[in-house]
């Protein structure tokens, strides 16, 4: 299994931006598509986004898409998700998970997880 430390969770005004990162280590991160998933307090993981190993193809909740944009750079072992336009209903912890080969969208599909970091979002 990969190792995965997720970072860049913090509390941001409504409109403003966050990078989130996740550096892999442990394995052949080449090898690993990657997903972003959340879960804000009552509520169940959600899906985010994932990324193809060799990031190509991406994929997106309706709920982020147009305003999230998931990028990895396998030189630097780490994926990244660039969050733009931030509200309220953005306010989760956000974690990081790591799948051998195939791009999933599930929770179920991925076995590596990171810890997560928090991101809250002010009104």
């Amino acid at each position: 299994q990969v190792q995965l430390v997720e970072s860049g969770g913090r509390l941001v005004q409504a409109g403003g931006s966050l990078r989130l990162s996740c550096a892999a280590s442990g394995g052949t991160f080449s090898s690993f598509a990657m997903g972003w998933f959340r879960q804000a307090p009552g509520k169940e993981r959600e899906f985010v986004s994932a990324i193809d190993v060799r990031g190509i193809t991406t994929y997106y909740a309706d709920s982020v898409k147009g305003r999230f944009t998931i990028s990895r750079d396998n030189a630097k072992n780490t994926v990244y998700l660039q969050m733009n336009s931030l509200n309220t209903e953005d306010t989760a912890v956000y974690y990081c998970a790591a799948r051998l080969w195939n791009i999933g969208t599930s929770r179920n599909d991925y076995n590596s997880w990171g810890q997560g970091t928090q991101v809250t979002v002010s009104s």
